[in-house]
């Protein structure tokens, strides 16, 4: 984010932020990308740096923090230094307003106190084998009976799957319904007996994010670990969406303004027909625009940042905001490795990371033709 959005107290932030990325993430990354995880001690640390939980009140372990410009800040600098792996920002754009906004009193104070020290973990599981982006087809169900729910299903994708303490699992309570009210989110813990988790999935990108498909045998969960009420999942899911879209619309700018900064030094020191390579006009000309396109998305995505603050953001923003930045992303990210040539296909070299990073970034999240569905449907077609 530019300073002007920020105050003081951000900006103080940013570089607390900043300082615990250079000392406990990237003197690490490149052994948990080997590894296909993130020690748990990252997550332990960044607990006692306050930089899990920003919005969960005090009294359970939180910052009482009303203010996304704060957890936007950690997105936007490990995706600037490339640790984008790292999911931090899963555990608070993503889960931890389903745990803050959704859980009784009793499930907060069981909960929240862990999850902001970083002891307790947490997932979402809402994508299925079969069903991709479509969560009217979910299959996954949660049968009622006189102790609490009997869950039977397969999730994939799952995001700190291997990892989690705590995950979050859409499923489908009432068949009988055709959408509003079919659909429950249920809390399953680490050792309940029937739930089995797959190996990590070998991803193109992304590889120190912990990955995997979970299945469900008659997991046994009881009737306190309903989040809300029954039935109200995909409710839930629509207002919560928003901020994940944006988080995500946040990170894809500030990892190409990183990637293009690189490129341009490189530009710069790069010599071919006698001089640097960023003295031929066709290389000008490439930089001009992508610079022009991301401080395009730099205006757009800082106002989306505001007007979420300002409680004004709703679903068709984000829908905007996600695919258009990503979208900008990629084509910045391809066309900056081929400004390296050969050596933007090393693996040394940022941009070759980032490229295979940034191909997830249009797809999760919702995919970005379902976001164009989002917006058309608004306009009234």
């Amino acid at each position: 984010m530019r300073d002007a959005i920020l105050e003081q107290d951000h900006l103080d932030f940013r570089d607390t932020v900043r300082a615990f990325v250079a000392r406990e993430v990237l003197p690490h990354y490149e052994a948990w990308e080997d590894a296909g995880r993130v020690d748990r001690t990252l997550w332990r640390a960044a607990g006692r740096n306050g930089l899990l939980g920003l919005d969960v009140a005090e009294e359970f372990g939180g910052g009482g923090i009303d203010d996304y410009r704060f957890p936007a800040l950690i997105t936007e600098e490990l995706a600037r230094t490339g640790a984008n792996g790292v999911a931090i920002p899963l555990h608070n754009d993503i889960i931890g307003p389903y745990l803050n906004t959704l859980t009784d009193e009793a499930q907060r104070k069981r909960w929240l106190p862990g999850y902001c020290r970083g002891e307790l973990l947490a997932a979402i599981a809402l994508t299925e084998p079969g069903a991709g982006s479509d969560l009217a087809g979910m299959r996954t169900t949660a049968v009622r009976d006189a102790d609490g729910y009997v869950l039977n299903g397969s999730k994939t994708f799952v995001s700190n799957g291997s990892e989690a303490d705590l995950i979050i699992v859409a499923a489908v309570t009432d068949p009988r319904r055709a959408s509003r009210g079919r659909v429950s989110l249920l809390v399953v813990e680490r050792d309940m007996p029937g739930l089995e988790r797959g190996r990590p999935l070998r991803k193109l990108g992304l590889h120190a994010q912990d990955t995997v498909e979970l299945f469900f045998r008659d997991v046994r969960v009881p009737p306190e670990n309903l989040l809300d009420v029954e039935g109200n999942a995909l409710r839930a899911l629509t207002e919560h969406l928003p901020r994940e879209r944006l988080s995500i619309a946040v990170a894809a700018v500030a990892s190409a303004e990183a990637v293009l900064a690189e490129t341009l030094a490189y530009c710069r020191s790069r010599q071919a027909f006698g001089r640097p390579i960023g003295e031929l006009q066709h290389v000008r000309f490439e930089l001009a625009e992508m610079a022009t396109e991301l401080e395009v998305a730099r205006t757009f995505v800082d106002q989306c940042v505001l007007d979420h603050v300002a409680k004004r953001f709703d679903a068709v923003g984000a829908a905007r905001a996600k695919w258009w930045c990503t979208d900008v992303q990629k084509r910045v990210v391809d066309r900056c490795l081929q400004l390296h040539g050969g050596y933007g296909y090393m693996h040394e070299y940022r941009v070759a990371r980032a490229f295979v990073d940034t191909r997830m970034m249009p797809i999760y999240g919702g995919t970005n033709e379902i976001m164009k569905e989002i917006i058309g449907r608004s306009l009234g077609l």
